[in-house]
C-alpha cells in the first residue's frame, strides 16, 4: 500500500494540473478568440484529456479523485478512511488554489484574483447537482463494470457535461474554490460558491443512493479505484 503523504502530494498535484489546465485554456482561448462558443470548446476539450492523462497516471497512486466529493462518496463507501478523505479534500484545494496561481504565472497575469464572474440561480445549482450526480454514477458504474475504462469515461462525460449544463459542470468543490481565485474565462464569483458547493454535494449523496442500489448484485470486477484497498 503506498504512504499516506505520498497519495496526499498525488492528489494535490493531480488537482492543481486539473486547474492549470482549466484555467489556463481558458486564458489561452479568451486570448486567441472571441467567439465565446469557440472559446468553451476549447475549454472543455483540455479539461477533458487531462482528465484522462491525470487520473491514468496518478490513480494507482492516490486513487486519482481529485475533487472532495468523490473522496466524501469513498469515505462513506468505508473504502477510504475519514481521516484520509479530510486530508484528501484539504490538498484537494490547496493544490487547485496552487494550479489557479500557475496558470496565471504562465500568462504573466496577477498571480491572485478574485473572479468577479456572476454564478447563481436555481438552474445553475441543480446543473451543478446533475454534474456531481452524473460524475459520481459514472465513476461508480466504471469501477464495477470496466475499471480500465474509467479515466476515459470521466474524461468523455466532463467533456459532455460542459455542454449540457447551465454551469458548464464544475461538479466539484475543490475545483470551484480555485476558479473563485481567477478572473477570467473560468472564474465564480466567490459569493457564488455555497450555492455551487452544496448541490455538488447533494448531487454526490444522491448517486452515491442510487448508484448503491442499483448495482448491488449485479456483475463485475467491483475493484474499487482506491489505495486503502489491499487486493
Amino acid at each position: 500500500m503506498i504512504d499516506l503523504p505520498r497519495r496526499l502530494v498525488a492528489e494535490a498535484l493531480g488537482t492543481g494540473l486539473l486547474v492549470a489546465a482549466v484555467v489556463g485554456s481558458g486564458i489561452m482561448a479568451e486570448t486567441l478568440t472571441t467567439d465565446v462558443a469557440l472559446a468553451l470548446l476549447a475549454n472543455t476539450i483540455a479539461t477533458g484529456a487531462v482528465l484522462v492523462v491525470l487520473i491514468t497516471t496518478l490513480g494507482p497512486i492516490s486513487g486519482a479523485h481529485f475533487n472532495p466529493v468523490v473522496s466524501l462518496v469513498f469515505a462513506l463507501r468505508r473504502e477510504l478512511p475519514g481521516h484520509a478523505a479530510g486530508l484528501y479534500a484539504m490538498v484537494q484545494i490547496i493544490g487547485g488554489v496552487l494550479g489557479a496561481v500557475a496558470a496565471h504565472a504562465m500568462f504573466a497575469l496577477p498571480l491572485l484574483q478574485a473572479s468577479t464572474t456572476i454564478r447563481t440561480g436555481g438552474a445553475q445549482w441543480f446543473s451543478e447537482g446533475v454534474a456531481a450526480f452524473g460524475l459520481v454514477a459514472t465513476i461508480l458504474a466504471g469501477l464495477r463494470f470496466e475499471r480500465r475504462a474509467v479515466p476515459m469515461l470521466v474524461g468523455l462525460y466532463i467533456t459532455a457535461a460542459y455542454w449540457f449544463t447551465a454551469s458548464t459542470s464544475f461538479a466539484n468543490p475543490a475545483v470551484a474554490i480555485a476558479r473563485a481565485f481567477t478572473d477570467t474565462f473560468s472564474g465564480i464569483r466567490p459569493l457564488d460558491l455555497p450555492g455551487f458547493i452544496l448541490a455538488q454535494i447533494a448531487g454526490a449523496l444522491v448517486a452515491l443512493a442510487l448508484m448503491t442500489w442499483l448495482l448491488a448484485g449485479s456483475t463485475g470486477d467491483d475493484l474499487p479505484l482506491n489505495p486503502e484497498d489491499p487486493s
